[in-house]
């Protein structure tokens, strides 16, 4: 289905999201048509933010909002659309598209299964009629249901279309870049390298991916590194979780600038206990690239300024190479909480594979050498 017809179909003037692989046509013609802009279209931190956000543009305006997820963010919205958006509350109709990972039948990554298992039996339980589109659905298909929708919607209910793979098409090439020099997986091999045998815990994402690449590419053991697959944003917490229990043991974090945002209070938390052996590494690259690369806010957030109110007692922005070797290597000696956020550029190579051990085994293997240290 060409992305261009859901929309009309749907005919609502506002989205509000976080983006997803599963979305990305729909992503790419949001940020084609609109970019980012707060009347029309607007990139959020987490998927409970841009459902308040929405709520909040329905009692000004009166009209329907849409709000886009990856089905992993329907556990964040759980509290608004229960407390918030439900009937028997304020009553405020909305339109959720959320693309369809780990769908039953369709092969994909762990953390996605029991979500993909689960994704339309918790829609059924917080009462969101709910409509699947695939590869094979036609516009009139998905015109009468939204005409059976706009019923539902008139009283104050909630609807949403979930998104199969491949569903959606946008022929339009949207290309997210910026201007910082450093290379991802090259900023994870100099960590790596100066991290030695210390535990890491990564983000979701590429940067996971990249870690276990750089260990094989090393010859060295998958064992030093926990891969947060999942659970965007809680890594940080994590590593928090570890370096409390292992205090005579420098922790490394890596970290991404979305993973961060959508979660920002983890920082406050940080900052609050201050674990004089962890080092919080942010790679900033001002997108959500493993999901298509679209923007977040954090290219504009001074996150060395915020890091600091939260107590962080030492944080340090690198632009290059030089800089960052000098303060992995500080962070390394220093006995305080560290924050090294890292300027980075957008895109990885395409033939960057996926981790062969699974979740269980990741867990296992850093657990035992956890119990080592």
């Amino acid at each position: 289905m060409k992305v261009e017809k859901l929309v009309e179909i749907i005919g609502s003037d506002f989205y509000s999201g976080v983006p997803d692989s599963q979305l990305k046509a729909l992503c790419n013609y949001l940020m084609h048509t609109y970019g980012i802009d707060p009347h029309h279209h607007v990139i959020a931190a987490n998927e409970g933010n841009c459902t308040a956000l929405a709520a909040g543009y329905h009692l000004a305006t009166g009209k329907v909002p849409v709000v886009y997820m990856q089905n992993s963010g329907e556990g964040n919205i759980i509290n608004p659309v229960a407390s918030l958006l439900n009937d028997k509350v304020y009553a405020i109709p909305m339109v959720f598209i959320i693309g369809w990972r780990g769908e039953p039948g369709v092969h994909d990554e762990p953390q996605h299964i029991y979500q993909g298992e689960v994704t339309v039996k918790l829609l059924d339980d917080m009462g969101i009629a709910n409509f699947a589109i695939g590869k094979d659905t036609t516009d009139e298909e998905v015109a009468v249901k939204m005409d059976e929708f706009r019923k539902i919607l008139a009283e104050g209910k909630d609807v949403a279309f979930v998104i199969r793979k491949g569903a959606l098409s946008f022929d339009e090439k949207v290309v997210y870049k910026n201007d910082n020099v450093m290379v991802r997986e090259e900023i994870i091999k100099h960590i790596v390298e100066v991290s030695e045998e210390d535990p890491i815990i990564s983000t979701t994402g590429k940067a996971s991916r990249e870690l276990f690449e750089t260990r094989v590419a090393n010859g060295q053991s998958h064992k030093y590194d926990f891969l947060t697959v999942g659970s965007m944003g809680h890594s940080s917490s994590i590593a928090l979780g570890v370096a409390i229990n292992k205090p005579e043991q420098k922790i490394w974090c890596v970290d991404g600038d979305g993973a961060v945002l959508m979660h920002m209070g983890s920082m406050a938390l940080l900052g609050a206990n201050q674990p004089k052996n962890l080092v919080h590494i942010v790679i900033n690259n001002g997108a959500h690239e493993t999901v298509g690369g679209m923007p977040t806010v954090m290219g504009d957030i001074d996150l060395v300024g915020v890091a600091k109110a939260c107590g962080y007692p030492y944080a340090v922005r690198v632009n290059d190479f030089e800089e960052l070797d000098r303060e992995l290597s500080l962070a390394k000696g220093l006995n305080e909480l560290c924050l090294i956020e890292v300027m980075c550029s957008i895109g990885a190579r395409d033939d960057l594979g996926r981790p062969t051990t699974t979740a269980l085994e990741n867990k296992q293997n850093f657990m035992e050498y956890l119990a080592t240290l």
